[in-house]
Order: C-alpha cells, then structure tokens, then sequence
C-alpha cells in the first residue's frame, strides 16, 4: 500500500521505509506493513508481493508468544498488514542480540578487530561460530540515514537510557532472544540474530514494533549447521541476507553514487517466494495469500475503533 490513509482522530502520520504509521488521539498507532523493501537503508525500487502480510502476522504471532516476558504495544491484527497499538515514548536505541558471528559482526572479526559496541570477541572464531553466551551490540535508531553502533558506557553517558532501564532492556532482550531461539529450534532453525525496539508509557517499559521477522532477524536451518561449519561451508539462512548479499553483487551497499540494480520479475517473485518460505518454516502453517483492497483495510480500521469507542 502507498496510498496515504486518513483516520478520524488522526494526528500524525509518518513513512518509514517499509511502514506507514499513524498516530490516533495521541494514544494508539496504527502500523501498515507495506510491500516495500529496503537494504542498506535504502528502499529498493519495486515491492515485494505479501511481503507486508508475512511481517506483519509473524510479528503478531511473535508478541503474542513472548508476552509472558514482557508487555508489548500490540492490540489486535485486524487485517493481513495491519497492527493496532498503544502510542509508546520510544528509547533511541535497538537492541541487537546475537548469538552467532555473522553478518556485520562477521564483518567487523573479518578486518580484525575484537571489539563491537564494547563488548569483546574471543579469539579463534569462524564466521557463524556460536558466541559463548548471546551478546548485545546496541545502535542508535535513525530517522533517515544509517543507523551507529554504540555502547552501553554511550548509552547511560549520553543519557539515551537510564542505567536502571537499560538494564531491563537487557534482561528483557536476553529472554525474547532465548523464546525466539526456543520457539525457531521447534522449527528446526537457529535464530542467529535480532533486533528488538522498546518504549515507555509512564513507568513502564513496552516491547514496540517487529520482532523475530525476517526484516529483523536472521535464521539458520538447523540440519547440517554443524558439519557445514567443520568444512567452512555457506550456511542455509531465511533472512533478506540474500536480498543485501545479491546487492554487494551487483555494486551495490547503499553509498553515494552507487545505482540500485533492476530488479527482474523473476528475481521480485524469488524474494516473494523466500519470505513466504520463510512464514511457513517459522509459523508452521501454510501461508495463505490474503490480498485485501486499500478500501478493505480502512474499513476493517475502523471497525476495531468503533468497538474501542464502546468499551
């Protein structure tokens, strides 16, 4: 969806790379999971079909099985792309949780340095090594461009979060990555990696946003991870990893200057294929297609703010 909705109530509206976000009353969001995918910071030139519906009903599904850990802002799914929530003060920083060396972090052990984010890296690592325990390399949440990566010392120095709340945060982002990894190893993949947004209302700290989608995540199939890595093998990965690693391709890592390679109809139907691949794998159930019209998802809206209004 790139039309631009409006809702009665409506006091903000906000187009992020792959979301349209509306605020209503100052007091709930109303997320769209568009078609739209981006790497490197970048949204590439076509949509990808359901790739929106698969964000968004992973997410949902996700929220729903880690709300014993923590409260999160979600309310109800009311359509395929749709997620209604609570209006929460974001922190200004995403926690990323690893439990592999992969990826960037593979990138920063590659030119030699055993730091990230202030956390040490041991030595005699190959790239998609387990670390010994997850750790968490912070960085700071960008409205455009790119996003830093930080410390903790940054964090509670530059006053991003108190100690007491990043210390919640990072309990809180250690147990959803093991729920994540518990609920994936049921699946027979590994979750190597993640992301987690947090906000506040009033005293308390709410889980925001995604979680555990291949937007923000990255999977590794389980069977043959092991012998893979004794022979320094490529590892089977469910991630949009293969969107950035066909990018790097073609010239292609969002710098000044560098032109974004065409996308065939083939190639968007591939990565159409693979987050559905992805949903069926991580749900365990068929994915079914559910394209509704703009006028369809409105109206739906709606409907779930004419039952708030009667509670």
């Amino acid at each position: 969806m790139n039309k631009t909705l409006q809702f009665p109530g409506q006091t903000k509206f906000y187009r992020g790379k792959v979301r349209d976000v509306y605020t209503i009353s100052d007091k709930w969001l109303i997320m769209i999971a568009s078609d739209r995918i981006s790497a490197f910071d970048v949204v590439l030139p076509r949509p990808i079909p359901f790739k929106g519906q698969v964000l968004n009903q992973i997410a949902a599904y996700m929220l729903k099985a880690t709300s014993d850990i923590c409260p999160n802002w979600l309310l109800e799914a009311p359509a395929p792309n749709v997620a209604i929530g609570r209006k929460c003060e974001p922190f200004r920083v995403e926690m990323v949780v690893r439990g592999n060396l992969t990826g960037h972090a593979w990138r920063t052990y590659n030119a030699g340095k055993r730091e990230l984010c202030g956390v040490a890296l041991p030595e005699g690592m190959k790239e998609n090594d387990y670390f010994p325990t997850p750790i968490i390399t912070p960085s700071t949440k960008a409205e455009v461009g790119h996003d830093e990566d930080i410390s903790r010392g940054e964090i509670i120095r530059n006053g991003l979060v108190n100690e007491n709340d990043y210390a919640q945060l990072e309990k809180y982002t250690l147990a959803l990555f093991q729920r994540g990894k518990e609920i994936a190893a049921k699946r027979g993949l590994i979750l190597v990696d993640t992301k987690y947004e947090f906000g506040k209302i009033g005293d308390t700290i709410y889980l925001m946003d995604e979680i555990h989608t291949p937007d923000s995540s990255r999977y590794f199939f389980t069977e043959g991870f092991e012998a893979r890595q004794e022979k320094g093998e490529r590892q089977q990965q469910l991630s949009k990893e293969f969107v950035r690693e066909w990018l790097i391709a073609n010239n292609f890592m969002g710098k000044e200057g560098q032109t974004v390679p065409q996308m065939t109809d083939e190639w968007v139907e591939t990565i159409s294929n693979r987050y559905i691949e992805l949903y069926e794998k991580v749900i365990g159930e068929p994915f079914r297609r559910q394209p509704l019209s703009d006028e369809e998802t409105y109206q739906r809206i709606l409907y779930f703010f004419s039952n708030q209004e009667k509670e």
